[in-house]
């Protein structure tokens, strides 16, 4: 027998500065039983950043077809594909020739480094590719956030994210890898 998905519930109030956007999300979030509470929150802090009314997650962790979260028109048209982890690079160039933009929010501390590297003379030319790293203390903090009901905030001001849950305010960074600046 398979072992089913967790629920678990946030709801999300976004004030983005930098790009405008301000809401609060209701989201209902199933955890894949091979899913840690690290990838979830991650997935979180990626519906955070890129908030928007189309933005939705995708089937899961193992459905290959689909990223962790996607923007979508009216048509199905994929504007915006995003990935959390360190996918495949297979994936990621099929994703580019599918998407308008394919976001990846990687974490897990020098392995980014080192899956970057390995596949870099690739992806570098995808020019729809943005790569973002998450510090290992970043992840591991928020993965201490998870619980089946949360209420979270996230606020993003000149690159700044601040992100909380009742009393503990994280200050996050991400660091670009790709493309750099």
């Amino acid at each position: 027998m398979a072992l089913k998905s967790t629920i678990f519930r946030a709801n999300l109030t976004v004030s983005d500065l930098d790009r405008g956007h301000f809401a609060e999300h209701i989201l209902t979030l199933a955890r894949h039983p091979s899913e840690t509470d690290e990838r979830m929150m991650v997935r979180v802090l990626a519906f955070a950043l890129n908030a928007d009314e189309r933005l939705q997650f995708g089937r899961g962790i193992s459905t290959v077809d689909e990223p962790a979260l996607w923007v979508r028109d009216d048509t199905g048209r994929e504007i915006q594909w995003i990935e959390v982890g360190l996918p495949d690079e297979r994936l990621l160039r099929r994703a580019c020739g599918r998407a308008d933009e394919v976001i990846v929010f990687a974490y897990g501390g020098r392995v980014v480094d080192l899956w970057w590297q390995k596949d870099a003379a690739t992806l570098g030319k995808l020019g729809n590719l943005k790569v973002f790293s998450l510090a290992p203390e970043d992840s591991r903090a928020l993965a201490a956030l998870a619980e089946r009901n949360m209420n979270l905030s996230c606020t993003i001001q000149d690159g700044q994210i601040w992100f909380s849950s009742g009393e503990t305010t994280l200050t996050l960074s991400l660091r670009t890898v790709y493309p750099q600046t």
